[in-house]
């Protein structure tokens, strides 16, 4: 049993910057595939992007392509999303999620364990 608990969210204008963590317990996370999740109001929660369990193999979401870098450091048991460049479209609940395999998955069902979420609002 993993559990993950977010934290970094907040307010930033369009152009700014946030860093978001996310923090597991429980054993297996050095081998488990990682990935941040967003669910903006009344919309589908969606793959934003995704790393394997040795952090050699990364995958994002065409909308965050080139402004996002999701990062690891196992001996923290520890996943980061690095947000630049933020758009206002960005502004969502951002979940970490993390499922017992080494590959990286961009389906929600791929996924078993997630954290509670943290409110990420980008204003104009």
């Amino acid at each position: 049993q993993v559990q993950l608990v977010e934290s970094g969210g907040g307010l930033a204008q369009a152009g700014g910057s946030l860093r978001l963590s996310c923090t597991a317990s429980g054993r297996g996370f050095g081998t488990y595939a990682m990935a941040w999740f967003r669910q903006a109001p009344a919309k589908e929660r969606e793959f934003v992007a995704a790393i394997s369990w040795s952090a050699d193999t990364t995958n994002y979401a065409n909308s965050v392509k080139g402004r996002f870098t999701i990062s690891r450091d196992n001996a923290k048991n520890t996943v980061y999303l690095q947000m630049n460049s933020l758009k206002p479209e960005d502004t969502a609940i951002y979940y970490c999620a993390s499922r017992p395999y080494s590959v990286v998955h961009t389906r929600r069902d791929a996924y078993d364990y997630w954290g509670q979420g943290t409110q990420v609002t980008v204003s104009s």
